[in-house]
């Protein structure tokens, strides 16, 4: 019984240290090396090897080293290989900072400030309190629920929508598709933090943009597919959205003569707003393993049926 790492290697060397460790009678094999693939029941990656159910036989567990599954092909993966997101703490602290971050610069209106300053315009704005600044996220697993829990402290009134009916203290809570489009109308800045599947892709289009209230603003922090990203120019572009934080697009990173790099409403960052940390990834790997070793359920289990 052994495992594959297949991902970026500097985490990876510090994960081998790591196993060597906390489970040594489980081999650790830095890709390509892979030891017997007949004897390999858990692989951990962001991109897995073609082929996969032919190249490990035996393969029990597929984990991915970041918070999503999407670049995964679940079709393709055999029925009994399990699959398994990242969640650990490192990688919630992140996304809680850039969310909370983006948020602030939405309310506080930097983007705005910055094209001024690119300009050479010095001309101020009536500030509202965070009282007054209604913020909502969609999403409700690990990542959104720290985010909603986060901006709560700021005082915001934050809403959240989930696909089933989820309650947090003190937020207003949304779910399925009939409630979206209330969710959205209660707002002055709109998070994304959901997972991408079939269901998910396209959703911020000129519809759900336009059910915002004028001069709202987007931080889309989730994935690019999430976002057509033609309707938001066109939003940004009428003044009915204020303007957009991206950390994610599609493709990415996006073409050199791509509006997104240029336009002054948009901040847009390289898909940095959360990452696996070397030593608290490798932790949560370790105990998913154990936890597996026991037959007890993993944390970050995916429903394959369902994409997350």
């Amino acid at each position: 019984m052994s495992i594959v790492y297949k991902s970026e290697p500097l985490r990876g060397a510090a994960w081998q240290r790591l196993f060597a460790e906390a489970l040594p009678d489980l081999p650790f094999h830095l890709w390509p090396e892979t030891g017997d693939p007949a004897a390999v029941r858990y692989l951990a990656a962001w991109q897995p090897p073609e082929d996969l159910a032919a190249r490990f036989p035996a393969l029990e567990v597929l984990f991915s080293v970041g918070a999503g599954v999407d670049q995964f092909d679940l079709r393709a993966l055999p029925p009994h290989v399990q699959v398994v997101r990242m969640v650990e703490p490192g990688l919630t602290a992140g996304m809680v900072e850039y969310v909370t971050l983006s948020v602030l610069a939405l309310h506080r209106e930097f983007p705005l400030f910055l094209d001024q300053q690119r300009r050479g315009v010095w001309a101020a704005t009536k500030g509202l309190r965070a009282e007054r600044r209604r913020v909502g996220v969609l999403g409700l697993g690990v990542l959104g629920l720290a985010a909603v829990k986060a901006l709560q402290g700021f005082g915001y009134p934050v809403s959240a929508w989930s696909r089933g009916r989820r309650e947090v203290a003190g937020a207003t809570c949304f779910a399925g598709t009939e409630e979206l489009p209330a969710f959205l109308a209660g707002l002055d800045i709109l998070v994304c933090l959901l997972p991408l599947t079939a269901e998910t892709r396209g959703m911020l289009d000129a519809a759900r943009l336009a059910a915002l209230p004028r001069g709202a603003g987007l931080v889309n922090a989730g994935r690019g597919g999430h976002l057509v990203e033609a309707d938001l120019l066109a939003a940004l572009d009428s003044g009915h959205l204020s303007a957009a934080i991206l950390d994610v697009s599609d493709p990415e990173p996006p073409p050199p003569d791509h509006p997104f790099w240029s336009h002054p409403r948009i901040w847009l960052t390289p898909h940095v707003a959360s990452t696996t940390h070397a030593d608290t990834g490798g932790e949560a790997l370790v105990e998913n393993i154990r936890r597996h070793r026991r037959g007890e359920p993993m944390l970050g289990l995916v429903n394959r049926s369902r994409g997350y």
